[in-house]
């Protein structure tokens, strides 16, 4: 059975994808820094709870022992936690700011995929799944006909944008994994106020379809739910 290892899986897209690998048959993994949502998910669905701060590299680094003690390995990483930032006016935005979301929405990942690519690497097909946005794309944020280009929010915009790039250079480092990118699409959730269009089963289409392919799938690629679309 593929066992799965989500970030932020107690609430939002994370929850919602923890739901629906569960459904297909993997042994899904709930990761959440917060324990009391992060226990109740994982017994409504018939996962297991791990404890995990992505902003914290040694809750990170007791994360991968404990999945190496009971499960031994994982085959998909979904690194799905992130943060919105704040929605100040713009010209209020401080270096603490931005540090907080760039470690939460990137160096959240640069820890949590290091710590577990051992784990992985004992996997004859292991995947990760980066959570990225279509805010991270500058083709997308510049065409007037994408919700993209209509959206203010400097601090997530610009960590998705690098967090597409860290996809495509571990794409090219870690030739033996299957690295990608999702854009889930303007989903309700938490993180914008649950005025997305998307409901979070739309929203997590594309995460599932990248968690559930088979051997030899690409890698490197961006990928929303009607397919791959371009990095630019």
């Amino acid at each position: 059975m593929t066992i799965t290892f989500i970030t932020g899986a107690n609430k939002g897209l994370g929850r919602e994808t923890a739901r629906r690998l569960t459904e297909l048959g993997h042994i899904v993994l709930v990761g959440a820094r917060d324990s009391e949502q992060g226990e109740r998910t994982a017994a409504e669905l018939g996962a297991r709870f791990v404890p995990v701060d992505v902003t914290d590299d040694a809750s990170v680094a007791a994360a991968a022992a404990d999945v190496a003690e009971h499960e031994g390995s994982i085959d998909v990483l979904v690194n799905n936690a992130g943060i919105a930032g704040p929605r100040a006016d713009p010209t209020t935005l401080t270096g603490a700011d931005a540090l907080g979301v760039l470690d939460v929405n990137l160096v959240g990942v640069v820890r949590t995929t290091t710590a577990f690519l051992p784990l992985l690497r004992r996997s004859p097909d292991p995947v990760i799944v980066n959570v990225s946005s279509g805010l991270g794309s500058l083709a997308f944020t510049h065409d007037p006909s994408r919700i993209e280009s209509s959206v203010v929010a400097p601090l997530y915009a610009a960590s998705k944008a690098a967090l597409t790039m860290l996809t495509t250079q571990y794409a090219r480092a870690l030739p033996d994994v299957r690295v990608n990118a999702a854009d889930p699409g303007y989903t309700a959730t938490d993180l914008n106020g649950n005025n997305g269009t998307q409901t979070v089963t739309e929203g997590t289409d594309a995460i599932v379809a990248l968690a559930t392919e088979g051997p030899g799938a690409g890698s490197g690629r961006f990928v929303d739910r009607f397919g791959e679309i371009a990095w630019s």
